[in-house]
């Protein structure tokens, strides 16, 4: 008998408005199949409640690296979502600076190509202005990070709709799928 599992989705949260709604998004994440880990940055765990995530997910919420030699407490991604994105974590992802363990995995990601990345902005519209900004967006682009940043649609702390970001999500897995 084959049993199917869910698929994991690894949510890499940041230090904006939206992460102290997160648990919202992961329970329609939820409801739509997915097996959800979180992985916060630093600043990020000031915005969001540790214990009600482990609790609605069943996973620790992972910041830091493990040690050598430590098996990894969360399951291998199928995908990942970075929800919402800040400034400082767009521009070193794409930049390749990782010195958390949030943008260390989105590194990795990148560089394996291996699983779909669907990418959430909510940054301030002055930051949204910065020529690096711009760049960091190009470059994760053509890397086939899929983007949904409407800023003019929808102003910070505002983002896409949770309904919109989940359907993308699907789409974006399910036609990683098909082409396996």
């Amino acid at each position: 008998m084959v049993v199917s599992r869910k698929p994991v989705l690894y949510m890499i949260v940041c230090a904006a408005p939206p992460a102290q709604t997160i648990d919202d998004f992961i329970r329609h994440v939820q409801q739509a199949g997915w097996d959800v880990c979180v992985i916060a940055t630093p600043q990020a765990t000031r915005w969001i409640d540790k214990p009600t995530l482990e609790a609605i997910t069943g996973h620790m919420v992972r910041v830091d690296y493990k040690l050598p030699g430590e098996g990894d407490p969360l399951p291998k991604a199928d995908a990942i979502i970075v929800i919402p994105a800040t400034f400082n974590t767009v521009n070193k992802w794409a930049a390749g600076i990782g010195d958390n363990l949030a943008v260390s995995l989105l590194c990795e990601a990148l560089g394996n190509g291996q699983i779909p990345i669907l990418l959430i902005p909510c940054v301030k519209m002055d930051l949204v202005r910065h020529p690096a900004f711009a760049r960091s967006i190009a470059l994760l682009r053509d890397c086939n990070v899929r983007i949904l940043h409407e800023p003019e649609r929808y102003k910070s702390p505002q983002m896409v709709p949770w309904q919109e970001i989940l359907a993308e999500l699907q789409l974006v897995y399910h036609a990683y799928e098909k082409a396996r």
